[in-house]
C-alpha cells in the first residue's frame, strides 16, 4: 500500500487546509486591523466634536461676562459720580460676583444655591440702580448645596429682565420663581413691558444661554417664552444632578 504522503487525495487535503488556515489567518489579521483603525477614527472624531463643544461654550461664556461686567460698572459708575454713599456697598456686591465669575464659573458644575447667591447679589446691585422705581419678587423654594447646575445658567434671564423689562405705572416689575421639585429646577422669571411684539428683542444672553441649554442640557430642559400684553415671561424646566458626595 502506498504511504498516504503520496496519495493524491491526501496532499489534496492538506494542500487546501493549508490555504484555508493562511486565509482564516489573514482574514483575521486584516479585521482587527480594520476595527482598530475604525475605532481611532471614532475616537478622533468624538474628541474633535468634544474641543468643539467646549470652544463653543468658551465663546458663550465669553460673551456673556463682558455683558453683565458692562452693566454692572456702569451703574456703579453712575453712582460714583453722585458720590452716593451706597457706593461702596456696590462694589461689595460686585467684587462677590467677580470671585463667582472668576472662580466658579470655570467649573462644569456648581450648586444651584451658589446661583442663586450670585443672582441675589446681582438683583441688590440692581435695586441700588433702580430706586423707587423698582419692584421685585423672589421666591426660592427647597434649594440645597446638593443640587448641581452649570455656572451662570440663569442670571442671564435675570439680566435679560431688568435690561429689556419696561417701566409701567411708575414701576418695573420683576417676579422671579425657583423650585425644586423632583429632581427638576422650576424656573421663571417675567417683568413687565408696555408695548406687545412678536420680534421682541431677546438680547444676546438669552440667545447664548440657549445655545448653552442646547450643548449642556440635550433632552434634558424646556424653555418657554411667552410675550402676552403687559409681560414678558420666561419659563424654564431643568432637570439636575444630585450631588450624594
Amino acid at each position: 500500500m502506498a504511504p498516504m504522503t503520496r496519495s493524491p487525495f491526501f496532499l489534496f487535503i492538506a494542500v487546501y487546509f493549508v490555504v484555508f488556515i493562511a486565509s482564516a489567518l489573514s482574514l483575521a489579521q486584516h479585521n482587527y486591523k480594520s476595527t482598530s483603525a475604525n475605532q481611532k477614527l471614532k475616537t478622533k472624531i468624538l474628541e474633535a466634536q468634544l474641543k468643539l463643544k467646549e470652544q463653543e461654550l468658551q465663546y458663550l461664556k465669553m460673551q456673556i461676562h463682558p455683558h453683565f461686567l458692562f452693566n454692572t460698572l456702569n451703574t456703579i459708575y453712575g453712582f460714583a459720580l453722585k458720590k452716593s454713599e451706597e457706593t461702596p456697598e456696590m462694589i461689595l456686591r460686585l467684587s462677590n460676583l467677580l470671585d463667582y465669575l472668576l472662580y466658579q464659573v470655570d467649573k462644569p458644575l456648581v450648586s444651584l444655591q451658589d446661583e442663586v447667591d450670585h443672582i441675589k447679589d446681582y438683583v441688590v446691585l440692581e435695586q441700588m440702580r433702580f430706586s423707587d422705581t423698582l419692584d421685585v419678587k423672589m421666591n426660592f423654594e427647597n434649594i440645597s448645596n446638593t443640587i448641581q447646575v452649570a455656572p451662570m445658567l440663569l442670571i442671564p434671564f435675570v439680566e435679560n429682565s431688568f435690561k429689556h423689562g419696561q417701566i409701567k405705572n411708575q414701576k418695573l416689575s420683576i417676579i422671579m420663581d425657583l423650585k425644586y421639585v423632583e429632581n427638576e429646577i422650576h424656573f421663571c422669571i417675567k417683568n413687565s413691558v408696555l408695548n406687545y411684539s412678536e420680534n421682541n428683542n431677546q438680547g444676546i444672553g438669552l440667545v447664548n444661554i440657549k445655545k448653552r441649554l442646547d450643548l449642556l442640557y440635550p433632552g434634558k430642559h424646556h424653555l418657554k417664552i411667552i410675550n402676552n400684553k403687559g409681560w414678558y415671561t420666561v419659563k424654564l424646566t431643568l432637570k439636575t444632578i444630585i450631588d450624594e458626595s
